[in-house]
């Protein structure tokens, strides 16, 4: 027990690890490749090893075509456009930054959830958390400065439209793949694999642009790819299956921490007061939402 039990801390934590250092590998991989050349590297690299796994637990692949359709259209805001647009971000902002700014996906996705799904009503818990974390994104990206349209501003913008992309998706997952009961790296599996063919026919369009590779920017795409969009969703699932979805969610708040210190270490990226301090306000609104922090119950004075 001690030995599955440590197999599935190391899991979270390499999972943790692998998320947050997705940022520096596309930071990386934007130094030698176009966008569109490190999106379609991702994708394809991931659905390859997930195709791996597939074969090697020798288990057959879905024949409901209801299944694969949903997979094919949700692959598109889910892997397509919001790869594209990290990808594209990081050309002007950092590593870091940008890791703040996807842990915001818990956030959108409960607010979309509540105006999409049945279940998922707004309580007064969840709409302070929200306002807690739009707080707190106003901090990151530095409001009290005023709207200066410029690339960083922008790439800050395109950051929230990925998040956005994905908070709209898992709602879409949820309701119309999540009751089927597939396994999660067939979905994975399908996710990646539709995005590769697609991004496959549009790179003609966006990633034709010469190619200058190093060893660094190979090894981050292999990371990328192979761990960050391939093997983490096994690893993902498994801890999923152990401690139980709740826990397992815990990783997004750590995700944040390691893209921050890895671009400093790394990269030396600079980080100012604002950022730590907005992401600190994200993720207490998103435990608020949750209900995981609540106000203490006042004492009761005995008057006798």
């Amino acid at each position: 027990m001690r030995v599955a039990g440590f197999g599935v801390t190391a899991r979270f934590a390499l999972l943790a690890v692998v998320w947050g250092a997705s940022f520096l590998f596309i930071k990386v991989g934007v130094g030698g490749l176009s966008p569109g050349q490190v999106t379609l590297a991702r994708v394809a690299l991931g659905a390859s090893a997930l195709a791996v796994v597939l074969v090697l637990r020798r288990r057959p692949l879905p024949r409901d075509p209801a299944l694969w359709g949903h997979l094919a259209v949700v692959s598109v805001p889910l892997c397509v456009v919001p790869f594209l647009l990290f990808s594209w971000a990081e050309q002007y902002i950092s590593s870091g930054l940008a890791s703040i700014l996807n842990a915001t996906t818990p956030l959108v996705t409960m607010l979309l959830a509540a105006a999409a799904l049945p279940g998922e009503r707004f309580t007064p818990p969840r709409v302070f958390g929200l306002l807690l974390g739009f707080l707190g994104v106003l901090t990151i990206v530095g409001a009290w400065h005023g709207v200066d349209v410029s690339h960083q501003l922008t790439a800050q913008l395109a950051c929230l439209g990925a998040t956005t992309c994905y908070g709209g998706c898992f709602v879409y997952l949820r309701r119309f793949i999540s009751p089927r009961g597939t396994d999660p790296v067939v979905v994975a599996f399908g996710q990646t694999g539709f995005a590769t063919v697609i991004l496959g026919l549009l790179a003609p369009a966006i990633a034709a642009t010469p190619v200058h590779l190093s060893l660094p920017v190979v090894a981050s795409m292999i990371a990328l790819g192979v761990f960050g969009t391939g093997l983490a969703y096994v690893w993902n699932t498994r801890i999923i299956a152990a401690w139980g979805a709740a826990n397992a969610s815990a990783v997004t708040y750590l995700t944040p921490v390691v893209g921050v210190l890895l671009g400093v270490l790394v990269l030396g990226e600079p980080v100012s007061w604002n950022q730590p301090a907005g992401a600190l306000l994200v993720v207490l609104g998103i435990l608020t939402a949750h209900g995981k922090l609540r106000a203490p119950k006042p004492l009761l004075v005995d008057a006798k």
